[in-house]
């Protein structure tokens, strides 16, 4: 159960420290290679088109089509029906720093593959002027 780094990924300043926080934790093995490899940038010059913490994303799914709507957040505001997806699910922290048009891949907890397309970003704290969700 887990998600794999494909790419370059950007994480902001703000992100990174509140990650790095849970590294204490068990943290996914994706996410603590995203956290040593991504590129960090400050929370004002991070662009529009990639997935901070709390963005709305909207994603297809490369094997049926399917358009679905989530946003990425820490585990304690995680609610999976109302499309609050935790960091540290595998879709989760396969979204984190993509950006639009590129390929989020995870599996699933019974070992499924799945990949989808970052379609679209509906709402990304930092483009909207808040700083510090």
């Amino acid at each position: 159960m887990h998600a794999t780094i494909h790419g370059e990924r950007m994480l902001t300043d703000l992100d990174f420290a509140r990650l790095s926080k849970l590294l204490g934790r068990e943290l996914p093995p994706s996410l603590a290679d995203l956290l040593a490899i991504a590129e960090v940038t400050s929370s004002r010059a991070a662009p529009p088109d990639v997935v901070t913490m709390y963005s709305r994303v909207e994603l297809v799914d490369l094997h049926t089509a399917r358009r679905q709507t989530l946003t990425v957040c820490y585990p304690g505001d995680a609610d999976a029906g109302a499309g609050f997806i935790s960091v540290l699910s595998p879709v989760g922290g396969s979204l984190l720093g993509l950006k639009v048009g590129d390929i989020a891949k995870w599996l699933t907890p019974k070992g499924d593959s799945c990949a989808a397309e970052v379609a679209a970003i509906l709402f990304q704290p930092e483009a909207a002027g808040d700083y510090q969700r």
